[in-house]
């Protein structure tokens, strides 16, 4: 196996070529030992059937990604975070989902002796219809077009600020900051909603924990730079909104992002922009050359061979 090496800088981040399993291993893996605030990933997911991009199967997978959870923990900042994005798997040749995304996530969590802080729901609403044959074909299932998204920390109260997440008030909630009055008083839940509880403004909406990105666009610097250097694309990019959300939410400007299954490096290029630091590593050249074009209009790039 190829010893893990730089593969290129920028002004706030480096890209290393190795798998994550002989980095940890390496010499330059000490130097991020408790001073990681976030790893954001998606690791490849636990299919049923093969993908270009590598994915292991069934209880392989399992083991596999609980193993890590260790040695992942080790580079956490005390209060950092681990956030995995995780899709859906059904059953080879049936109708029916696999739990193996969630064996896996129970099996990560107890190896990392890890507390589950929240889940949330990635919703692509411009996702191709899947699985095909049950959807298109038989049409006996609905498509599937979310993946979850699972927030761990080895403590119960990692950094997090939802201020930096704030949605825009919608129009009805601008006219009722407006109006000044609310409908006050006990609900059917047994909740007591105060006179003053939605009349203070906070300079926007807290978020849900579904959240919605399309990952559609054929004119952004990444697939333009593939394209005009005949680079492969990766084929199941993070997206974008999802690594600046969890980036804005779960750290400070300065602190360190860190994904062991960096593709197209999306988790880099959000870091970057957002202003802290980052480190990726990769193991497909062709997914570290094109990633590179991820940070042509930052202008903190120093790139390097």
């Amino acid at each position: 196996m190829q010893k893990p090496s730089v593969a290129y800088r920028t002004g706030q981040g480096v890209m290393y070529k190795s798998r994550i399993e002989p980095f940890i291993d390496s010499r330059f893996s000490p130097q991020y030992a408790g001073r990681v605030h976030l790893i954001l990933t998606s690791p490849p997911f636990p299919l049923n059937r093969k993908k270009k991009y590598g994915n292991l199967q069934g209880q392989d997978y399992v083991n596999w990604l609980s193993e890590l959870a260790k040695p992942l923990r080790k580079l956490l900042h005390p209060k950092g975070s681990i956030v995995l994005e995780m899709g859906n798997a059904w059953e080879p040749g049936q109708p029916v989902m696999s739990t193996l995304a969630l064996e896996a996530l129970l099996a990560f969590l107890k190896a990392g002796d890890l507390k589950l802080c929240q889940q949330f729901i990635c919703h692509n609403p411009a996702r191709l219809p899947s699985p095909a044959q049950w959807v298109n074909v038989e049409r006996i299932r609905v498509k599937d077009s979310y993946t979850h998204v699972w927030w761990m920390s080895p403590t119960g109260r990692p950094n997090a600020d939802n201020t930096q997440v704030l949605k825009p008030y919608s129009g009805a909630m601008l006219k009722l900051l407006e109006s000044k009055k609310y409908n006050s008083g006990k609900r059917p839940s047994e909740h007591n909603i105060g006179k003053t509880s939605f009349l203070t403004r906070n300079g926007g909406a807290i978020p849900s924990n579904v959240l919605s990105f399309s990952n559609t666009g054929n004119h952004d610097v990444y697939l333009r730079y593939c394209r005009a250097e005949g680079i492969q694309v990766h084929p199941a990019r993070m997206p974008l909104g999802l690594a600046e959300f969890f980036i804005r939410f779960l750290t400070k400007k300065g602190d360190l992002v860190l994904d062991p299954f960096a593709g197209s490096n999306t988790t880099g290029a959000a870091a970057a922009k957002l202003l802290r630091r980052w480190a990726a590593i990769e193991a497909d050249e062709n997914y570290i050359q094109g990633s590179r074009g991820r940070f042509l209009s930052l202008s903190a790039q120093r790139t390097v061979a």
